[in-house]
Formats: structure tokens, C-alpha cells, sequence
């Protein structure tokens, strides 16, 4: 959620997404309903350097269908009073559902690979996806999971707040160590703002998420 540069259209409506006990178990335990991740998106632009702390909360998951939604909080975004927080929704990139070219939010395909090559897990499927978006792949034991998370609508603060969530990130989870890295896009943000996430244990490390309802 960088800040506004452009106006964008109201967000749509959410869908609501099924959890992930009504598939099979998966080898990637930490993307389950309820599971936090902590940590900064860069946020940086040529006037000076900035980052948000941020907090991601995961409030559904259907695998089958490549779906997963949350929410993302910001908590020292300048020019808000409050922590800003927004409802996102995620395309899990299994070459059933999804593969790793966009083909929306005004993505070209050249964006799509100028973006997940910036993940070195990404390196080695890069030939393949160049032919066919990844869709010979089979990428069910890759230790890694790659995603785009769409923002849809804030949650607690008004569209007026200054920022925007017009752009998605391209997003990429390690089944090994449950970290997250991610790149936002957005044709009129400043380019490649990370985001990087470690998974938390609330009740262990003390973090803690406010609760939000969501519409």
C-alpha cells in the first residue's frame, strides 16, 4: 500500500474464500488460516529512503481452487493517525489455476518476469515459464511457493487516507523456513518496493495483531 500517486477506481467487492481444512493437508503448513508474518515493506522513492513495519494475518485458504486472503497492517505509515490496514486477496501460482504470467492489473508479460526474477528460487523455472507462463510445471514438491497478492479495499481507514492500492505484489513463500518476500507493482509507484515477512508465533514472541472486522 505505497503512497497515492495517481487516483484509482473503488475497490471491488471481496468473495469469500473457503479455509484450508476443507482440502488436503499441505506440505506448506504456515500459509493456514490464522497464521501471522512480521516484518517491513520498503516504501522508498528518489526523495528519500522509508520503510513501514508491516503485519500479515492470513484469513482463508483454498488450495484447490489457488485462493488465500488476509489482511496487511501498516503501523508507521506518516501521514496516517492510526495503523492502516487493508483486505487482501492472493492467486497461488500452481499452473492449474494460476500461472506466472498476470494477464491483468496492467501487467505485461515482460513485467511478469522482470518481477519474479527478482526471487532466486525463481531462476530455475525462468526457461519454462518463458514458453508457456508455467504451465508444463510441476511445481507441487518446489520448495517454495509463489503467489500475487491484490489489496482490495481498506479496512479501517477511508479511500481519502493518502495511499493506494491500485498496484498487487508478486510474492514468493520459502516452505522451509516460512519467510515471505514480495515486490509491489504498480505502474504509478515508485518500482520493485519490497516487502519481507518472517512467520510469527503471537503467544512466543509477543507480537500481536489488532483485530479488525472485516465487511
Amino acid at each position: 500500500m505505497p503512497v497515492r500517486a495517481a487516483e484509482t477506481s473503488a475497490p471491488p467487492p471481496h468473495h469469500s474464500g473457503s479455509t484450508c481444512g476443507q482440502t488436503s493437508p499441505p506440505p506448506f503448513t504456515l500459509l493456514s488460516v490464522g497464521q501471522g508474518f512480521s516484518g517491513t515493506q520498503n516504501v522508498s522513492s528518489l526523495q528519500k529512503d522509508e520503510a513501514w513495519r508491516v503485519n500479515v494475518r492470513i484469513q482463508g485458504c483454498d488450495l484447490e481452487n489457488g485462493y488465500l486472503c488476509g489482511t496487511m497492517e501498516a503501523l508507521n505509515v506518516p501521514m496516517a493517525d492510526t495503523p492502516v490496514v487493508t483486505f487482501w486477496e492472493g492467486e497461488i501460482v500452481d499452473t492449474k489455476n494460476y500461472t506466472f504470467f498476470t494477464e491483468k492489473w496492467e501487467a505485461t508479460q515482460e513485467d511478469d518476469i522482470r518481477h519474479w526474477t527478482k526471487f532466486p528460487s525463481f531462476s530455475a523455472l525462468l526457461s519454462q515459464v518463458e514458453v508457456d507462463g508455467g504451465k508444463s510445471l510441476d511445481l507441487s514438491n518446489y520448495q517454495y511457493v509463489f503467489m500475487r497478492w491484490k489489496e482490495q479495499y481498506f479496512v479501517n481507514v477511508g479511500t481519502d487516507c493518502g495511499l493506494t492500492i491500485a498496484g498487487f505484489y508478486y510474492v514468493c513463500f520459502s516452505c522451509s523456513d516460512g519467510s515471505i518476500n514480495g515486490y509491489y507493482y504498480d505502474p504509478n509507484s515508485s518500482p520493485f518496493q519490497k516487502l519481507e515477512l518472517k512467520s510469527t508465533n503471537e503467544g512466543r514472541l509477543g507480537v500481536s495483531f489488532s483485530s479488525y472486522e472485516l465487511q
